[in-house]
Protein backbone atom coordinates (compact mmCIF):
# COMPACT_ATOMS: atom_id res chain seq x y z
CA UNK A 1 0.00 0.00 0.00
CA UNK A 2 1.36 3.07 -1.11
CA UNK A 3 2.25 5.96 2.01
CA UNK A 4 -0.64 8.14 0.51
CA UNK A 5 -3.31 5.74 1.26
CA UNK A 6 -2.26 5.05 4.24
CA UNK A 7 -1.90 8.80 5.60
CA UNK A 8 -5.80 8.76 3.94
CA UNK A 9 -6.68 6.15 5.80
CA UNK A 10 -4.71 7.81 9.31
CA UNK A 11 -6.88 10.60 8.44
CA UNK A 12 -10.24 8.99 8.58
CA UNK A 13 -9.41 7.06 11.70
CA UNK A 14 -8.13 10.69 13.08
CA UNK A 15 -11.01 12.61 11.85
CA UNK A 16 -14.15 9.40 13.11
CA UNK A 17 -12.32 9.95 16.61
CA UNK A 18 -12.86 13.22 16.75
CA UNK A 19 -16.48 13.02 15.54
CA UNK A 20 -16.79 10.06 18.43
CA UNK A 21 -15.17 11.97 20.96
CA UNK A 22 -17.41 15.67 20.10
CA UNK A 23 -20.40 13.51 20.21
CA UNK A 24 -19.79 12.20 23.49
CA UNK A 25 -19.03 15.73 24.71
CA UNK A 26 -22.40 17.21 23.58
CA UNK A 27 -24.36 13.95 25.08
CA UNK A 28 -22.46 14.81 28.49
CA UNK A 29 -23.70 18.79 28.58
CA UNK A 30 -27.13 17.49 27.35
CA UNK A 31 -26.98 18.88 23.64
CA UNK A 32 -30.37 17.63 21.81
CA UNK A 33 -30.38 15.44 18.96
CA UNK A 34 -31.37 18.22 16.59
CA UNK A 35 -28.81 20.52 17.65
CA UNK A 36 -25.64 17.54 17.41
CA UNK A 37 -26.99 17.41 13.26
CA UNK A 38 -26.85 21.09 12.78
CA UNK A 39 -22.73 20.67 14.86
CA UNK A 40 -22.16 17.73 12.82
CA UNK A 41 -23.04 19.59 9.40
CA UNK A 42 -20.79 22.48 10.46
CA UNK A 43 -18.14 20.09 10.86
CA UNK A 44 -18.16 18.40 7.56
CA UNK A 45 -18.21 21.53 5.77
CA UNK A 46 -15.23 22.78 7.49
CA UNK A 47 -13.46 19.58 6.23
CA UNK A 48 -15.01 19.82 2.98
CA UNK A 49 -15.75 23.01 1.54
CA UNK A 50 -18.12 23.82 -1.63
CA UNK A 51 -16.43 23.40 -5.08
CA UNK A 52 -14.74 20.76 -3.98
CA UNK A 53 -11.27 22.63 -3.80
CA UNK A 54 -8.23 20.71 -3.46
CA UNK A 55 -5.56 20.80 -0.74
CA UNK A 56 -2.97 22.66 -3.13
CA UNK A 57 -5.47 25.42 -4.46
CA UNK A 58 -6.27 26.02 -0.81
CA UNK A 59 -2.36 26.51 -0.47
CA UNK A 60 -2.28 28.32 -3.19
CA UNK A 61 -5.09 31.30 -2.28
CA UNK A 62 -3.89 30.81 0.88
CA UNK A 63 -0.65 32.11 -0.30
CA UNK A 64 -2.52 35.04 -2.62
CA UNK A 65 -4.12 36.16 0.26
CA UNK A 66 -0.74 36.25 2.61
CA UNK A 67 0.91 38.11 -0.48
CA UNK A 68 -1.82 40.79 -0.79
CA UNK A 69 -1.89 41.09 3.17
CA UNK A 70 2.01 41.62 2.64
CA UNK A 71 1.26 44.54 -0.02
CA UNK A 72 -1.00 46.36 2.47
CA UNK A 73 0.58 45.83 5.37
CA UNK A 74 4.01 47.75 3.15
CA UNK A 75 1.45 50.17 1.96
CA UNK A 76 -0.21 51.63 5.46
CA UNK A 77 3.37 51.29 6.75
CA UNK A 78 4.60 53.67 3.81
CA UNK A 79 1.38 56.08 3.60
CA UNK A 80 2.03 56.02 8.06
CA UNK A 81 5.07 57.15 7.99
CA UNK A 82 4.14 59.55 5.22
CA UNK A 83 1.56 60.87 7.31
CA UNK A 84 4.19 61.13 10.76
CA UNK A 85 6.68 63.34 8.46
CA UNK A 86 3.45 65.95 7.45
CA UNK A 87 2.13 65.71 11.14
CA UNK A 88 5.83 66.50 12.48
CA UNK A 89 6.36 69.22 10.12
CA UNK A 90 3.48 70.81 11.00
CA UNK A 91 3.35 70.51 14.88
CA UNK A 92 7.20 72.70 14.50
CA UNK A 93 6.12 75.36 12.66
CA UNK A 94 2.64 75.88 15.26
CA UNK A 95 4.45 74.31 18.00
CA UNK A 96 2.12 71.96 18.48
CA UNK A 97 2.83 68.10 20.35
CA UNK A 98 2.68 65.40 17.56
CA UNK A 99 -0.05 62.82 16.99
CA UNK A 100 -0.51 59.79 19.22
CA UNK A 101 -0.27 56.53 17.17
CA UNK A 102 1.70 52.92 17.75
CA UNK A 103 3.93 53.12 15.52
CA UNK A 104 5.45 49.99 15.38
CA UNK A 105 1.87 48.03 14.58
CA UNK A 106 -0.02 47.98 11.43
CA UNK A 107 -2.72 50.66 11.71
CA UNK A 108 -6.16 50.18 10.41
CA UNK A 109 -7.81 51.76 7.68
CA UNK A 110 -9.78 53.70 10.27
CA UNK A 111 -6.65 55.06 12.24
CA UNK A 112 -4.89 55.84 9.19
CA UNK A 113 -8.18 58.21 8.04
CA UNK A 114 -8.20 59.70 11.41
CA UNK A 115 -4.82 60.67 10.93
CA UNK A 116 -5.09 62.13 7.98
CA UNK A 117 -7.99 64.60 8.81
CA UNK A 118 -6.31 65.65 11.96
CA UNK A 119 -3.01 66.40 9.73
CA UNK A 120 -5.87 68.55 6.94
CA UNK A 121 -6.55 70.17 10.16
CA UNK A 122 -3.02 71.16 10.83
CA UNK A 123 -2.56 72.61 7.54
CA UNK A 124 -5.78 74.73 7.59
CA UNK A 125 -4.82 75.82 11.14
CA UNK A 126 -1.29 77.03 9.49
CA UNK A 127 -2.51 78.57 6.91
CA UNK A 128 -5.11 80.58 8.95
CA UNK A 129 -1.97 81.04 11.14
CA UNK A 130 0.06 82.03 8.16
CA UNK A 131 -2.33 84.56 6.86
CA UNK A 132 -2.78 86.15 10.30
CA UNK A 133 0.73 86.74 10.69
CA UNK A 134 1.40 88.31 7.18
CA UNK A 135 -1.39 90.78 8.01
CA UNK A 136 -0.06 91.88 11.59
CA UNK A 137 3.20 91.67 10.59
CA UNK A 138 2.64 94.10 7.26
CA UNK A 139 0.88 96.34 9.99
CA UNK A 140 3.75 96.15 12.29
CA UNK A 141 5.84 97.17 9.71
CA UNK A 142 4.04 100.40 8.70
CA UNK A 143 3.39 101.30 12.24
CA UNK A 144 7.55 101.31 13.08
CA UNK A 145 8.26 103.21 9.63
CA UNK A 146 5.33 105.62 10.96
CA UNK A 147 7.06 106.04 14.39
CA UNK A 148 10.89 105.65 12.65
CA UNK A 149 11.17 103.11 15.10
CA UNK A 150 13.55 99.88 14.47
CA UNK A 151 12.86 96.15 15.69
CA UNK A 152 15.14 96.44 19.41
CA UNK A 153 14.00 93.35 20.72
CA UNK A 154 14.41 89.38 19.09
CA UNK A 155 11.15 88.90 18.74
CA UNK A 156 10.42 92.30 17.05
CA UNK A 157 13.43 91.03 14.98
CA UNK A 158 12.23 87.95 14.37
CA UNK A 159 9.05 89.37 12.99
CA UNK A 160 10.24 91.82 10.72
CA UNK A 161 13.43 91.03 9.29
CA UNK A 162 13.22 87.35 8.61
CA UNK A 163 11.05 85.45 6.28
CA UNK A 164 7.43 84.23 6.84
CA UNK A 165 8.03 80.89 6.17
CA UNK A 166 10.30 80.67 9.84
CA UNK A 167 8.61 82.15 12.14
CA UNK A 168 6.66 79.71 14.55
CA UNK A 169 2.98 80.09 14.08
CA UNK A 170 2.28 79.06 17.98
CA UNK A 171 -0.26 80.49 19.67
CA UNK A 172 1.72 82.52 22.12
CA UNK A 173 3.45 83.86 19.39
CA UNK A 174 -0.06 84.95 17.65
CA UNK A 175 -0.98 86.79 20.38
CA UNK A 176 2.49 88.42 21.40
CA UNK A 177 2.48 89.47 17.65
CA UNK A 178 -1.33 91.35 17.99
CA UNK A 179 0.41 92.76 21.63
CA UNK A 180 3.07 94.15 19.68
CA UNK A 181 0.57 95.49 16.98
CA UNK A 182 -1.47 97.01 20.26
CA UNK A 183 1.49 98.69 21.59
CA UNK A 184 2.48 100.38 18.20
CA UNK A 185 -0.82 101.50 17.27
CA UNK A 186 -1.24 103.02 20.50
CA UNK A 187 1.96 104.69 20.27
CA UNK A 188 1.20 105.64 16.76
CA UNK A 189 -2.27 107.52 18.34
CA UNK A 190 -0.72 109.36 21.20
CA UNK A 191 1.72 110.41 18.53
CA UNK A 192 -1.19 111.54 16.13
CA UNK A 193 -2.54 113.13 19.01
CA UNK A 194 0.34 114.87 20.28
CA UNK A 195 0.60 116.35 16.74
CA UNK A 196 -2.96 117.23 16.30
CA UNK A 197 -2.09 119.17 19.55
CA UNK A 198 0.71 120.89 18.75
CA UNK A 199 -1.27 121.46 14.98
CA UNK A 200 -4.18 122.86 17.26
CA UNK A 201 -2.10 125.36 19.72
CA UNK A 202 -0.21 126.41 16.31
CA UNK A 203 -3.30 127.65 14.99
CA UNK A 204 -4.82 129.08 18.08
CA UNK A 205 -1.69 131.08 18.57
CA UNK A 206 -1.44 131.54 14.83
CA UNK A 207 -5.26 133.61 15.64
CA UNK A 208 -3.97 134.98 18.65
CA UNK A 209 -0.95 137.07 17.39
CA UNK A 210 -2.44 137.46 14.08
CA UNK A 211 0.27 135.71 11.53
CA UNK A 212 0.27 136.80 7.78
CA UNK A 213 -0.55 134.08 6.11
CA UNK A 214 2.52 133.87 4.60
CA UNK A 215 4.51 133.06 7.28
CA UNK A 216 1.87 130.39 7.61
CA UNK A 217 2.29 128.67 4.38
CA UNK A 218 6.02 128.05 5.46
CA UNK A 219 5.11 125.39 7.90
CA UNK A 220 2.05 123.92 6.23
CA UNK A 221 4.54 120.78 4.88
CA UNK A 222 4.56 119.69 8.96
CA UNK A 223 0.38 120.57 9.25
CA UNK A 224 -0.26 116.88 7.83
CA UNK A 225 1.11 113.39 9.30
CA UNK A 226 2.69 112.07 12.48
CA UNK A 227 6.40 110.74 12.24
CA UNK A 228 9.15 111.93 14.44
CA UNK A 229 10.20 114.62 12.49
CA UNK A 230 6.74 116.13 11.48
CA UNK A 231 6.63 116.12 16.04
CA UNK A 232 9.94 117.50 15.97
CA UNK A 233 9.22 120.40 13.91
CA UNK A 234 5.20 121.26 15.17
CA UNK A 235 7.02 121.24 18.56
CA UNK A 236 10.07 124.22 17.56
CA UNK A 237 7.16 126.05 15.35
CA UNK A 238 5.28 126.29 19.17
CA UNK A 239 7.97 126.84 20.80
CA UNK A 240 8.41 130.10 18.47
CA UNK A 241 5.28 130.80 18.85
CA UNK A 242 5.38 130.86 22.73
CA UNK A 243 8.09 132.91 22.93
CA UNK A 244 6.49 135.72 20.22
CA UNK A 245 3.48 135.73 22.25
CA UNK A 246 5.43 136.46 25.60
CA UNK A 247 6.87 139.66 23.35
CA UNK A 248 3.23 140.48 22.58
CA UNK A 249 1.57 139.40 25.48
CA UNK A 250 -0.98 142.15 26.20
CA UNK A 251 -2.13 141.79 22.33
CA UNK A 252 -2.57 137.82 23.25
CA UNK A 253 -4.09 138.35 26.37
CA UNK A 254 -6.80 140.75 24.30
CA UNK A 255 -7.49 138.39 22.06
CA UNK A 256 -8.18 135.78 24.56
CA UNK A 257 -10.86 137.98 26.31
CA UNK A 258 -12.67 138.02 22.77
CA UNK A 259 -12.60 134.71 22.58
CA UNK A 260 -13.41 134.13 26.63
CA UNK A 261 -16.88 136.06 25.80
CA UNK A 262 -17.66 133.72 22.91
CA UNK A 263 -17.95 131.35 25.29
CA UNK A 264 -19.62 132.96 27.89
CA UNK A 265 -22.02 133.46 24.85
CA UNK A 266 -21.86 130.03 24.04
CA UNK A 267 -22.52 128.98 28.05
CA UNK A 268 -25.16 131.14 28.57
CA UNK A 269 -23.23 132.84 30.95
CA UNK A 270 -25.34 135.98 33.38
CA UNK A 271 -23.22 139.25 33.80
CA UNK A 272 -22.75 138.18 37.48
CA UNK A 273 -20.73 134.79 36.49
CA UNK A 274 -18.48 136.77 33.96
CA UNK A 275 -18.21 139.28 36.35
CA UNK A 276 -16.73 136.90 38.78
CA UNK A 277 -13.95 136.29 36.63
CA UNK A 278 -11.89 139.57 37.83
CA UNK A 279 -8.79 138.70 35.83
CA UNK A 280 -10.71 140.09 32.60
CA UNK A 281 -11.07 142.68 33.92
CA UNK A 282 -7.15 143.61 35.05
CA UNK A 283 -5.12 146.13 33.01
CA UNK A 284 -1.69 144.49 34.28
CA UNK A 285 -0.42 142.48 31.50
CA UNK A 286 1.83 140.09 32.79
CA UNK A 287 2.60 136.18 32.06
CA UNK A 288 0.29 135.63 35.27
CA UNK A 289 -2.66 137.18 33.74
CA UNK A 290 -2.11 135.25 30.86
CA UNK A 291 -2.22 132.16 32.48
CA UNK A 292 -5.23 132.44 34.04
CA UNK A 293 -6.94 133.82 30.82
CA UNK A 294 -5.40 130.41 29.27
CA UNK A 295 -6.85 128.44 32.02
CA UNK A 296 -10.28 129.94 32.31
CA UNK A 297 -10.63 129.11 28.17
CA UNK A 298 -9.86 125.72 28.89
CA UNK A 299 -12.20 125.35 31.81
CA UNK A 300 -15.08 126.65 29.88
CA UNK A 301 -13.82 124.18 26.38
CA UNK A 302 -14.60 121.60 29.19
CA UNK A 303 -17.41 122.90 31.10
CA UNK A 304 -19.35 123.41 27.36
CA UNK A 305 -18.02 119.68 26.24
CA UNK A 306 -19.67 118.21 29.01
CA UNK A 307 -22.67 120.25 28.53
CA UNK A 308 -23.19 120.88 24.92
CA UNK A 309 -26.46 118.58 24.26
CA UNK A 310 -27.94 120.75 26.67
CA UNK A 311 -26.32 124.27 25.56
CA UNK A 312 -27.42 122.91 22.13
CA UNK A 313 -30.76 122.37 23.38
CA UNK A 314 -30.94 125.94 24.97
CA UNK A 315 -29.66 127.18 21.40
CA UNK A 316 -32.29 125.43 19.46
CA UNK A 317 -34.82 127.09 21.87
CA UNK A 318 -33.28 130.40 21.67
CA UNK A 319 -33.11 130.14 17.98
CA UNK A 320 -36.70 128.95 17.42
CA UNK A 321 -37.88 131.66 20.22
CA UNK A 322 -36.50 134.52 18.65
CA UNK A 323 -38.12 133.23 15.56
CA UNK A 324 -41.85 132.96 16.87
CA UNK A 325 -41.48 136.76 18.27
CA UNK A 326 -40.61 137.91 14.94
CA UNK A 327 -43.42 136.20 13.20
CA UNK A 328 -45.87 137.65 16.53
CA UNK A 329 -44.02 141.12 15.47
CA UNK A 330 -45.38 140.89 11.96
CA UNK A 331 -48.20 139.38 12.84
CA UNK A 332 -49.46 142.56 14.94
CA UNK A 333 -48.30 144.50 11.74
CA UNK A 334 -50.78 146.41 9.64
CA UNK A 335 -49.26 146.50 7.05
CA UNK A 336 -48.37 143.00 6.24
CA UNK A 337 -52.02 142.36 4.87
CA UNK A 338 -50.30 144.56 1.68
CA UNK A 339 -47.98 141.37 0.51
CA UNK A 340 -47.96 139.56 -2.42
CA UNK A 341 -46.68 136.15 -3.38
CA UNK A 342 -47.87 134.18 -0.48
CA UNK A 343 -45.76 135.28 2.07
CA UNK A 344 -48.18 135.66 4.63
CA UNK A 345 -49.82 132.21 4.38
CA UNK A 346 -46.06 130.98 4.98
CA UNK A 347 -45.54 133.03 7.86
CA UNK A 348 -48.51 132.08 9.24
CA UNK A 349 -47.86 128.16 8.58
CA UNK A 350 -44.50 129.18 10.16
CA UNK A 351 -45.98 130.47 13.32
CA UNK A 352 -48.35 128.02 14.01
CA UNK A 353 -45.85 124.89 13.55
CA UNK A 354 -43.31 127.21 16.27
CA UNK A 355 -46.66 127.21 18.47
CA UNK A 356 -46.08 123.12 18.75
CA UNK A 357 -42.74 122.82 18.74
CA UNK A 358 -41.60 125.56 21.23
CA UNK A 359 -43.81 123.40 24.24
CA UNK A 360 -42.25 120.02 22.74
CA UNK A 361 -39.14 122.04 23.22
CA UNK A 362 -39.45 123.04 26.33
CA UNK A 363 -40.81 119.54 27.55
CA UNK A 364 -37.48 117.42 26.07
CA UNK A 365 -34.83 120.30 27.87
CA UNK A 366 -36.69 119.95 30.81
CA UNK A 367 -36.47 116.08 31.35
CA UNK A 368 -32.88 116.71 30.12
CA UNK A 369 -32.20 119.02 32.60
CA UNK A 370 -33.88 117.05 35.89
CA UNK A 371 -31.78 113.91 34.92
CA UNK A 372 -28.74 115.88 34.30
CA UNK A 373 -29.38 117.85 37.81
CA UNK A 374 -29.97 114.66 39.52
CA UNK A 375 -26.45 113.35 37.81
CA UNK A 376 -24.48 116.38 38.93
CA UNK A 377 -26.62 117.43 42.22
CA UNK A 378 -27.16 121.34 41.31
CA UNK A 379 -28.90 123.36 38.83
CA UNK A 380 -28.27 124.08 35.30
CA UNK A 381 -28.53 127.66 35.04
CA UNK A 382 -29.19 129.63 31.95
CA UNK A 383 -28.28 133.75 31.78
CA UNK A 384 -28.12 133.19 36.16
CA UNK A 385 -31.38 131.51 36.39
CA UNK A 386 -33.00 127.80 36.10
CA UNK A 387 -33.40 127.44 32.28
CA UNK A 388 -37.14 126.71 32.89
CA UNK A 389 -37.67 129.80 35.36
CA UNK A 390 -36.19 131.62 32.24
CA UNK A 391 -38.10 129.86 29.47
CA UNK A 392 -41.51 130.97 31.83
CA UNK A 393 -40.37 134.23 32.31
CA UNK A 394 -39.68 134.73 28.41
CA UNK A 395 -43.48 133.75 28.04
CA UNK A 396 -44.24 135.81 30.86
CA UNK A 397 -42.51 138.87 29.36
CA UNK A 398 -44.30 138.34 25.83
CA UNK A 399 -47.78 137.88 26.97
CA UNK A 400 -47.44 141.30 29.07
CA UNK A 401 -45.68 142.89 25.66
CA UNK A 402 -48.89 141.85 23.76
CA UNK A 403 -51.18 143.22 26.53
CA UNK A 404 -49.22 146.37 26.52
CA UNK A 405 -49.16 146.65 22.74
CA UNK A 406 -53.08 145.65 23.00
CA UNK A 407 -53.76 148.74 25.47
CA UNK A 408 -51.80 151.02 23.48
CA UNK A 409 -53.46 149.93 20.02
CA UNK A 410 -56.68 150.67 22.33
CA UNK A 411 -55.64 154.14 23.47
CA UNK A 412 -54.85 155.02 20.12
CA UNK A 413 -58.24 153.96 18.61
CA UNK A 414 -60.09 155.33 21.35
CA UNK A 415 -58.39 158.81 20.95
CA UNK A 416 -58.81 158.83 17.12
CA UNK A 417 -62.81 158.06 17.23
CA UNK A 418 -62.69 161.42 19.45
CA UNK A 419 -60.58 163.15 17.08
CA UNK A 420 -63.01 162.08 14.46
CA UNK A 421 -66.08 163.04 16.58
CA UNK A 422 -64.33 166.09 17.08
CA UNK A 423 -62.84 167.39 13.44
CA UNK A 424 -64.89 164.89 10.81
CA UNK A 425 -63.05 161.73 9.60
CA UNK A 426 -60.76 162.01 6.65
CA UNK A 427 -61.00 160.27 3.74
CA UNK A 428 -57.96 157.87 3.33
CA UNK A 429 -56.95 159.12 -0.40
CA UNK A 430 -58.53 162.49 -1.08
CA UNK A 431 -59.13 163.03 -5.00
CA UNK A 432 -57.66 165.79 -6.69
CA UNK A 433 -59.59 168.03 -8.82
CA UNK A 434 -58.32 169.34 -11.93
CA UNK A 435 -57.41 173.27 -12.27
CA UNK A 436 -56.78 173.72 -8.69
CA UNK A 437 -53.37 175.07 -7.78
CA UNK A 438 -51.53 173.19 -5.27
CA UNK A 439 -51.65 174.59 -1.85
CA UNK A 440 -48.84 176.43 -0.32
CA UNK A 441 -47.75 175.72 3.43
CA UNK A 442 -47.24 179.05 5.35
CA UNK A 443 -49.22 181.19 3.23
CA UNK A 444 -52.75 182.41 4.18
CA UNK A 445 -55.64 181.66 1.49
CA UNK A 446 -58.34 185.02 1.25
CA UNK A 447 -61.63 184.21 0.65
CA UNK A 448 -64.38 186.44 -0.50
CA UNK A 449 -66.86 186.41 2.38
CA UNK A 450 -69.57 185.49 0.61
CA UNK A 451 -68.13 182.24 -0.74
CA UNK A 452 -68.54 180.93 2.74
CA UNK A 453 -71.44 182.72 4.09
CA UNK A 454 -73.80 181.89 0.42
CA UNK A 455 -73.25 177.84 1.66
CA UNK A 456 -76.66 176.28 1.10
CA UNK A 457 -77.86 174.31 4.57
CA UNK A 458 -77.23 170.93 2.91
CA UNK A 459 -74.04 171.30 1.12
CA UNK A 460 -70.88 169.99 2.71
CA UNK A 461 -67.26 171.63 2.95
CA UNK A 462 -63.92 170.71 3.39
CA UNK A 463 -61.81 171.25 6.32
CA UNK A 464 -58.26 172.47 6.28
CA UNK A 465 -57.44 169.31 8.32
CA UNK A 466 -57.98 167.17 4.93
CA UNK A 467 -61.65 165.77 6.35
CA UNK A 468 -65.21 166.42 4.99
CA UNK A 469 -67.47 168.07 7.47
CA UNK A 470 -71.02 168.17 6.95
CA UNK A 471 -73.56 170.88 8.51
CA UNK A 472 -75.08 169.76 11.43
CA UNK A 473 -79.39 169.39 11.40
CA UNK A 474 -79.26 171.90 14.45
CA UNK A 475 -77.38 175.01 14.89
CA UNK A 476 -75.32 176.15 17.65
CA UNK A 477 -74.97 179.42 19.36
CA UNK A 478 -72.02 181.21 18.75
CA UNK A 479 -69.65 181.74 21.87
CA UNK A 480 -70.84 185.53 21.98
CA UNK A 481 -74.78 184.20 22.37
CA UNK A 482 -75.77 186.09 19.20
CA UNK A 483 -77.74 184.10 16.44
CA UNK A 484 -75.94 182.23 13.44
CA UNK A 485 -75.51 184.34 10.44
CA UNK A 486 -77.29 182.63 7.46
CA UNK A 487 -76.90 184.09 4.23
CA UNK A 488 -79.08 182.36 0.98
CA UNK A 489 -77.01 184.01 -1.75
CA UNK A 490 -74.60 182.01 -3.52
CA UNK A 491 -71.50 183.78 -4.72
CA UNK A 492 -71.22 181.29 -7.82
CA UNK A 493 -67.52 180.13 -6.55
CA UNK A 494 -66.49 176.68 -5.35
CA UNK A 495 -65.58 176.27 -1.57
CA UNK A 496 -61.60 175.54 -2.05
CA UNK A 497 -60.12 172.68 -1.30
CA UNK A 498 -58.54 172.41 1.78
CA UNK A 499 -55.01 172.50 1.63
CA UNK A 500 -52.28 168.61 2.57
CA UNK A 501 -52.26 167.65 5.91
CA UNK A 502 -48.75 169.31 6.31
CA UNK A 503 -50.93 173.01 5.41
CA UNK A 504 -52.82 172.34 8.45
CA UNK A 505 -52.04 175.20 10.16
CA UNK A 506 -53.63 177.72 7.92
CA UNK A 507 -56.24 180.03 9.01
CA UNK A 508 -58.80 181.57 6.58
CA UNK A 509 -58.53 185.49 6.26
CA UNK A 510 -62.72 186.71 5.98
CA UNK A 511 -62.67 190.54 5.97
CA UNK A 512 -60.12 191.41 7.45
CA UNK A 513 -59.97 188.95 10.61
CA UNK A 514 -58.42 185.47 11.03
CA UNK A 515 -61.76 182.72 11.12
CA UNK A 516 -60.30 179.51 13.14
CA UNK A 517 -60.27 176.42 11.72
CA UNK A 518 -62.40 175.19 14.95
CA UNK A 519 -65.54 177.83 13.92
CA UNK A 520 -66.98 177.83 10.71
CA UNK A 521 -70.44 179.92 9.77
CA UNK A 522 -71.47 179.90 13.11
CA UNK A 523 -70.90 175.92 13.80
CA UNK A 524 -68.40 174.14 16.56
CA UNK A 525 -66.45 171.68 14.52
Amino acid sequence: MRRSEVLAEESIVCLQKALNHLREIWELIGIPEDQRLQRTEVVKKHIKEEGETTILQLEKDLRTQVELMRKQKKERRQELKLLQEQDQELCEILCMPHYDIDSASVPSLEELNQFKQHVATLRETKASRHQEFVSIKKQIVLCMEELEHAPDTSFERDVVCEGTDAFCLSLENIAALQKLLRQLEMRKSQNEAACEELRARIRELWDRLQIPEEEREAVATVMTGSKAKVRKALQLEVDRLEELKMQNIKKVIEAIRVELAQHWDQCFYSQEQRQAFAPYYAEDYTEDLLQLHDAEVVRLRNYYEVHKELFEGVQKWEENWRLFLEFERKASDPSRFTNRGGNLLKEEKQRAKLQKTLPKLEEELKVQIEMWEQEHAKSFVVNGQKFMEYVTEQWEMHRLEKERAKQERQIKNRKQTETEMLYGSAPRTPSKRRGLAPNTPGKVRKLNTTTISNATANSSIRPIFGGTIYRSPVSRLPPSGSKPVMTSTCSGKKTPRAGRHGANKENLELNGSILSARTFKGFQI
